[in-house]
């Protein structure tokens, strides 16, 4: 059903990205919130779902009209991780 690509679930049907953050602490899961969106203005590309809770994000990239995930897609994902590990942030 799903792999496991650098920390991401890969899903098939539609092709998505899905990745679970969490955190200690509501100020860096907020902090996180924050980056990830600066970083999906810098690159024009955006979660296409995000779920939060005090400690945890839940984000979903999706392919546009069920076409594989982009390259650009999966170079936003890595900077996404990296965002969540700089703010204290673990992925599951």
């Amino acid at each position: 059903m799903a792999d496991v690509w650098e920390g991401w679930e890969r899903r098939d049907k539609p092709p998505t990205l899905f990745r679970r953050f969490t955190f200690e602490r509501y100020a860096q899961t907020r902090d996180f919130l924050d980056a990830m969106a600066a970083a999906g203005e810098a690159c024009g590309l955006h979660p296409q779902n995000i779920n939060f809770g005090t400690t945890y994000v839940n984000v979903t990239l999706e392919a546009a009209d069920s076409s594989p995930l982009s390259a650009e897609q999966e170079t936003f994902a890595r900077q996404i991780a990296a965002l969540a590990l700089a703010q204290g942030g673990t992925g599951t």
